[in-house]
């Protein structure tokens, strides 16, 4: 008789607080909704996101090969219009086209670099935070050897070394950008790991395994998200500067970031500005709608924050 009881005050107990996630989630997602320039972003955002999925399907010209004109010359620097929604380039390829690529891989590089980066300072976050003592003493110091870096000039120094190409832009920007993401994750689990529900679990017998994964990291969870989300601009910023200068993504390859380096030209910069106010209009707008998504995250997972 007792024990059906017992069973029957966990399930209202679960039930219960199965309620108040819900009731969290919707609350947040209220809270979100009321912020109109949070939700202006992830529109665009999203827009971006479907154009460079279906790219191939949407795209009116090759981004690789160079256009030919009434006569069968190839349409170089040619002004918007004449079949060419925003002009040509200095090969003669059609910038829409190349925009639409572009965004494609740019995008591609930050979300793979901030995964990469995410993963790892989360990890090294976590055991750092939790074990402390010695543990926490390496991986801060370390950490703080590599904040000491500028992230743009470690990058550029990793990508001279390296081949530059796609794959290694992805793995360079992750690797040189998880120093945030652990600070933030140690300082979230030196919060929680004195909470009295750790201590609870630390009693029942719990593995360390287990409380770090089931009771402390989904408690970290909206801080990881608002910083993995800021970050994601900070990845498109680095990749774009990289391939301005020549050591990311490699031409032909159309990125936001390669396509700005027809700006060196003063002629081009001048009298040229379709070549490559696209790109750069691109890149502002984009990161500006991540900020924007990033800061409506913030306050809806903020509980402090009333509704």
């Amino acid at each position: 008789m007792n024990s059906s009881i017992e069973v029957q005050q966990t399930n209202k107990e679960l039930v219960q607080q199965y309620k108040k996630k819900r009731w969290r989630d919707h609350a947040a997602w209220k809270r979100f909704k009321k912020n109109k320039l949070a939700v202006f972003g992830a529109i665009i955002l999203l827009i971006f996101l479907i154009l460079a999925v279906l790219a191939p399907l949407i795209s009116p010209f090759s981004p690789y090969e160079s256009t030919k004109g009434e006569f069968g010359d190839i349409n170089v620097l040619a002004p918007p219009g004449d079949g060419h929604l925003l002009g040509t380039d200095s090969l003669g390829r059609d910038m829409l086209s190349r925009i639409i690529y572009g965004g494609r891989v740019s995008l591609s590089v930050a979300f793979v670099a901030v995964m990469i980066a995410t993963i790892t300072g989360v990890f090294l976050g976590l055991v750092a935070g939790f074990y402390g003592k010695w543990v926490d003493t390496v991986i801060m110091r370390i950490t703080d050897v590599v904040i000491c870096f500028p992230v743009l000039f470690l990058a550029i120094t990793v990508a001279t070394i390296l081949k530059p190409s796609l794959f290694n832009v992805m793995i360079i920007i992750g690797l040189v950008s998880w120093t945030t993401m652990t600070r933030l994750v140690r300082g979230e689990v030196l919060r929680l790991r004195e909470m009295e529900y750790i201590e609870a679990t630390r009693a029942m017998g719990q593995n360390d395994a287990i409380i770090i994964l089931r009771h402390i990291l989904p408690n970290i969870m909206a801080p990881i998200v608002v910083q993995g989300t800021l970050q994601t601009a900070e990845a498109i910023l680095t990749e774009s500067a990289l391939s301005f200068l020549g050591v990311g993504v490699q031409q032909p390859v159309p990125s936001w970031g390669n396509m700005l380096n027809e700006a060196t030209s003063i002629m081009v910069l001048q009298f040229k500005p379709w070549v490559w106010m696209p790109a750069g209009f691109a890149i502002l707008l984009t990161i500006l709608c991540i900020n924007f998504v990033g800061d409506g995250l913030r306050d809806a997972l903020d509980p402090k924050v009333k509704n």
